[in-house]
């Protein structure tokens, strides 16, 4: 097999010498070169090539770099944490930005180390139309806003007719879909997650949904979450995300996932994610860790670790405290129990269901002694985050392909790149090219060892980052190679309609 759309003279900017190459589209799996030029893959091809520079790849895997559809780690400590984990492509879909312009602006001014984008920010949007907060500010003061009451309430039409005119704003402005966390506001209308998704259909976007409770876990809610998801993809005609399903569904993930089977039977458009990990993270905050609310999870207050000092409540009254003192501190909530087989294996399942993706949300990083430095690395122990932020997709080659083998490299692989890719394709050209390891496409592409590729972040240490990368590229440039991270590499460019 030889791709080729190379230069005049037959030289390659760049060769990727000798490696195993997976391609989860075509199913392509040889040993190959793989030439790089401008930006590009140029060749695929099983005979040498030649290039003006080679990296060596024998006794490695090739393959397209890792799409995080879920990250809200914006920034360059964070992108470089996610780049070692195989990630060349960090999107924030699940909360998005609002003004998106905003976030694409910062980026592109301080420059990125992975591909970033936004979607529009239902939330965010909703702070301004119904919560009357100033408009904007990215995700620290979404963060800081998000257990704020004035934005959760029912609103009216006035109001809603505000907040739709804003998403459609941010969708002009290039947004990658509407991110709906409406399970952060769960008494907000039924009728206006449906005006959102009309709003996302109309616009031939996505919606990437956290949902709102289930009815077993709060008999009193206004709708069931994933019948909320299944119902707008009925209705209205959008591509239903449903964001981290694990995580909100929880033991009822089984009944959720066979819900969207049903979905797409029927032609809803429905796609799924999962991270492998039992535990979230999110501000203290939060609507539904309010500590009257637990009971819908099953938790209590000493299940959730509060990020900035590792303290776990010993009460409700120290959670009301901690709530109060900082509602956008970040905070470690363990759902389920990573250690016991019974819970794992709702986690399991979830991410080996059929048409699951792979997504981190990866977490800002709380800073415990000092400013932020997104510039420093090796990050200092004072940087924290949840562990999927640095080993997600890792994880997912050790204990799926590697230790248990419910999962051919391929497979995981596709469920990586080329599955978020399709999902994103039909409203985002640019995402045709990516996903993929085919002549004419990016040049974002990972080379590791299968053998021994791993996470290692733990919830005490979160910030290690995984190994046996030996190269990752985006754009064509190294931002990681030989394993060592390329600290003057900011490649990422902006992903957008």
């Amino acid at each position: 097999m030889t791709q080729s759309a190379a230069l005049p003279s037959g030289t390659h900017d760049l060769v990727l010498r000798g490696g195993r190459v997976l391609d989860p589209e075509t199913g392509f799996d040889a040993v190959a070169d793989v030439g790089v030029t401008a930006g590009a893959i140029s060749a695929v091809s099983r005979e040498p090539l030649t290039g003006l520079r080679t990296l060596d790849a024998r006794g490695l895997v090739v393959a397209p770099g890792f799409i995080d559809m879920h990250s809200h780690s914006h920034d360059v400590a964070g992108h470089r944490l996610q780049a070692m984990d195989g990630v060349t492509t960090a999107l924030d879909l699940e909360a998005g930005l609002s003004p998106v312009d905003e976030g694409y602006r910062q980026a592109g001014a301080e420059g990125r180390p992975l591909n970033y984008g936004f979607s529009a920010s239902w939330c965010q949007a909703r702070m301004t139309a119904v919560g009357g907060l100033p408009h904007g500010g990215g995700m620290r003061v979404a963060l800081a806003q998000l257990g704020t009451t004035a934005w959760q309430h029912e609103a009216d039409d006035r109001q809603v007719d505000e907040l739709l005119e804003l998403l459609r704003k941010d969708l002009a402005a290039g947004a990658l879909g509407i991110g709906i966390v409406v399970g952060y506001a769960p008494r907000v209308k039924p009728e206006e997650y449906l005006a959102v998704s009309r709003l996302a259909a109309d616009a031939g976007r996505p919606t990437y949904t956290h949902a709102r409770n289930l009815v077993e876990q709060d008999e009193n809610t206004l709708v069931d979450g994933a019948e909320e998801i299944a119902r707008a993809a009925a209705e209205t005609g959008v591509h239903a995300h449903f964001c981290h399903v694990q995580s909100t569904s929880l033991r009822h993930s089984d009944r959720v996932l066979r819900l969207m089977e049903n979905v797409r039977a029927e032609g809803g458009r429905v796609s799924t994610e999962v991270y492998p990990y039992g535990a979230g993270m999110t501000a203290i905050g939060a609507a539904f860790l309010a500590p009257e609310n637990l009971g819908w999870a099953g938790i209590t207050p000493s299940d959730i670790v509060y990020a900035p000092t590792g303290e776990r409540p010993a009460d409700a009254a120290r959670l009301r405290e901690l709530r109060a003192k900082d509602p956008g501190g970040l905070a470690v909530v363990h759902f389920l129990d990573e250690t016991d087989p019974h819970d794992r294996a709702f986690v399991d399942r979830a991410l080996l269901h059929p048409g699951s993706v792979v997504g981190s949300d990866a977490m800002p990083l709380t800073w415990t002694n000092g400013p932020a430095d997104p510039m420093a690395w090796p990050l200092p122990p004072s940087a924290m985050t949840h562990p999927r932020t640095s080993g997600t997709f890792s994880k997912v080659l050790r204990r799926y392909v590697r230790e248990q083998g419910a999962l051919t490299l391929m497979d995981a692989i596709a469920r990586s790149s080329f599955g978020p890719a399709q999902i994103l394709q039909d409203s985002v050209p640019a995402m045709r090219r990516k996903g993929r390891v085919q002549a004419g496409c990016d040049a974002d592409l990972i080379v590791f060892d299968p053998d021994t590729v791993t996470d290692q972040a733990t919830y005490e240490h979160s910030t290690r980052p995984a190994t046996g990368y030996a190269h990752v590229l985006v754009g064509g440039v190294p931002v990681v190679q030989d394993g060592v991270l390329c600290l003057d590499a900011l490649p990422g460019t902006a992903v957008r309609v």
